[in-house]
């Protein structure tokens, strides 16, 4: 494998910071510095279900950002497992970081006994989701917002 992934350390908050501003710009939205704040502050929260993991090379280098979450559900008795943002660097996407970091989330997921791993992407997000195709099922749902 050309990645390592592991779990991010307070010392990581810029490269997170960094990575996570990435992630949002490709998606064309932006939060503000308050969102930064109390997000990093509930990662780094033993109390808090709210994960976050870096991909990085061989160098060292981070390359990926995943953030992820636990919570209840109606459907189901253990807890489930939301993978919020996936990010790969443009430079590293043939390195299988996305990959190592989906299955380091159901790695995760399995040692927490959750039910089930899952997340959305736009729907044009061509390139991800032809990863997305060969690690999981679509499934049909439709999401609404208000």
């Amino acid at each position: 494998m050309n990645v390592t992934v592991r779990p991010v350390t307070k010392t990581d908050e810029q490269i997170w910071r960094d990575l996570w501003r990435d992630y949002l710009a490709f998606y064309e939205t932006e939060r503000p510095e308050m969102v930064y704040e109390q997000t990093w502050a509930r990662i780094l929260d033993d109390k808090e279900e709210m994960y976050s993991f870096l991909a990085e090379n061989k160098a060292g280098e981070a390359v990926g950002l995943v953030n992820f979450l636990f919570h209840t559900s109606f459907w189901e008795i253990e807890k489930v497992c939301y993978l919020n943002d996936l990010y790969t660097t443009p430079k590293a996407r043939s390195l299988g970081a996305g990959k190592a970091m989906i299955d380091a989330v159901v790695s995760t997921a399995n040692k927490h006994n959750s039910a089930s791993v899952y997340w959305l992407t736009a729907a044009d997000n061509v390139r991800a989701r032809r990863l997305y195709d060969y690690v999981a099922t679509l499934t049909p749902f439709v999401k609404y917002r208000v």
